[in-house]
Formats: C-alpha cells, structure tokens, sequence
C-alpha cells in the first residue's frame, strides 16, 4: 500500500463526508493505493455513524477508531500510527482546512528527495487573530531553538512520514505539536518543509485554545530536558545540587570565619544566627542536599527501566 492518511476528529461530522470525497479524488487521481484511517476521539455527534457509513460503502479504503471519551490529538494519533499499513503515513486534521492536493508533492519529496518526515507550513492562514498570530510565532521561534529544527510551524497537522519514523516515535500526553523533535530523537533527523495552502474553517468551531500556547511550552520544556539528561538524570540534579551546596557551604564558612576574626580582635559581633546571609546558605544547603538526592532516586529508577536499552538499530550485519 502506497498511502495512510491518519485523519483524528472530535465533532466534525459536518466535514468528514468532504473531505473524504476529497481525498478519494486526489488519490485516485495520482494512482495512489491508500487507506483512510479516521480516529473519533470521542465525538458527541455523530461522526462515527458517518465513519461507519463511508466504511460500509469503501470496504477496502476506510478504517476506523472510535475513543469511548475524548483523550486528546496525541493519544489518536498514537492509534492511528499503530494502525497504518501504507509505505508513507500523511496525518491531517478534519476541518478542511488541510488540502489534500498537498500530498501527491509531499510524497514524492520523501520518495526522490529522501526525506524522513515533510512538515506543513501554513504562511498563509486564515484563521488568525493578533491574539492567536502573535503568540504563534513566539512559540515557534523557541521551539526552533530549543530543538534545533528550521521549522516554522512546527504544529502544523498536515504532516507525512516514512512508516519507519511513525513505528518508531511514541507520541503521548500532547507531544504531537512535537513529532518533528520526537523523530529527530530517534535517529530521523532528515527533516524538511513544505508551504502547504490553509484555508478557512468551513463547519463548526475550533477546538484548541489559548491554553495551547502554555502547555505547549512545558512540554517543550519536558522533551528537552528528557532528551538531554532522561538517561542521565544525575548529571543534572547531581551536578547543580553539588555546586549549590558546595557554594553555600563556603558562605557558612566565611560567616563563621567573619566571627571569629571580630572576637579574636575584641571587635564586637552580632550571633551567626541573627544573620540573614546563615539561613540563606542553610537554605541553600538544604536545597543542594535535596536536588543531588533526587537526582540519586532518578539515576536508580532510570537504572531499572526496561527500556534504558532500548536503542533504534537501523541495520545489522552477521
């Protein structure tokens, strides 16, 4: 099978008819064999019932998976990359503002160009607001820094991959505004780019947030510090609470020292303990005992995970 298309929904029983037809057009067209696998994360319309319709007339082509409650874009896609058959795996979301004349293209830049994973990149939208445009860019600018990538956006939903990058990612919690970065961490690093056509929401209402913007810096904040210290996590709790308190230590010290010098010279001096500056380095002892503890805790569970060897091997020779 040439094509999967991974199509996760939350209340868009209005648009799934459309874009089906839509995307059997297109495909057809190209000469595609393909699949479309549509994952209801957990609808209150009645999107399945339309999913099941287009299943009983397209045996062959429609898939589909249904949530008992809505957990969420990632926790579908997951599913949905599980269940993929096809050679190249195309995610998009089921508000038509994805196109899928964009495919055809992004497949043969995987197929002739060699890339990994082809990321959308909307420069156009419709859609936006200062107030949804702005804080955008911010979170794409961090997120090129933070990983690395040359993407400009970096959560656009229309997406395609080489099947071995999607069997071999786990996307969970709302890591899918991060596939890229998941990709790159596991050894996919050919990573490119297409400006793709955006086009107004046609039924219905959007069904992300402001909030978005906030999550999506923590679990940027998440990925990266997993990816940098998750095998080792004392290196960074080990090393910081070391320094924190070996240098609050040497502050006690000198404070001891400062009172000691004033009564060898018959100097008067107030008690260490009426010092701010002594329960700061406690503090601060304290603090670098806790951190180095922790990051004892976290080098023995990460120690005995099943999976600290579990290393993408690409080829072997016996």
């Amino acid at each position: 099978m040439d094509i999967s298309i991974i199509v996760p929904l939350l209340n868009e029983a209005e648009s799934v008819p459309e874009l089906f037809a839509w995307i059997d057009r297109v495909m057809k067209q190209n000469g595609f064999s393909y699949e479309v696998i549509f994952v209801d994360d957990g609808s209150t319309d009645n999107s399945w019932k339309i999913i099941e319709g287009l299943k009983s007339d397209n045996p062959d082509i429609v898939k589909g998976i249904k949530f008992r409650r809505n957990y969420g874009k990632s926790p579908a896609l997951f599913c949905g990359f599980d269940m993929a058959q096809g050679d190249i795996v195309v995610t998009m979301d089921a508000d038509l503002q994805d196109s899928p004349e964009e495919v055809p293209e992004m497949v043969r830049m995987i197929r002739e160009e060699g890339y990994d994973l082809i990321s959308g990149w909307k420069k156009k939208r419709y859609d936006g607001t200062l107030s949804k445009n702005i804080p955008s860019k911010i979170y794409n600018w961090t997120a090129r820094k933070v990983t690395g990538l040359k993407l400009h956006d970096m959560n656009c939903g229309l997406k395609a991959y080489r099947r071995e990058v999607v069997k071999n990612i786990e996307v969970y919690g709302e890591m899918h505004r991060y596939i890229p970065f998941l990709a790159k961490n596991a050894g996919f690093s050919n990573i490119g780019e297409k400006v793709v056509h955006h086009q107004a929401r046609k039924y219905g209402k959007t069904k992300f947030g402001l909030d978005r913007f906030v999550n999506g810096y923590l679990d940027l904040m998440s990925l990266w510090f997993l990816n940098r210290f998750g095998k080792q996590p004392m290196h960074f709790f080990g090393l910081w609470g070391s320094v924190m308190f070996i240098l609050c230590l040497i502050a006690i010290i000198v404070i001891g020292i400062n009172k000691l010098v004033c009564i060898a010279h018959g100097i008067p001096a107030r008690l260490v303990t009426d010092s701010p500056y002594f329960y700061i380095a406690l503090t601060g002892m304290i603090m670098g005992t806790l951190m180095f503890l922790a990051g004892f805790m976290a080098e023995l569970i990460s120690r005995s995970s099943q999976n600290r060897n579990d290393y993408k091997i690409e080829k072997e020779l016996k």
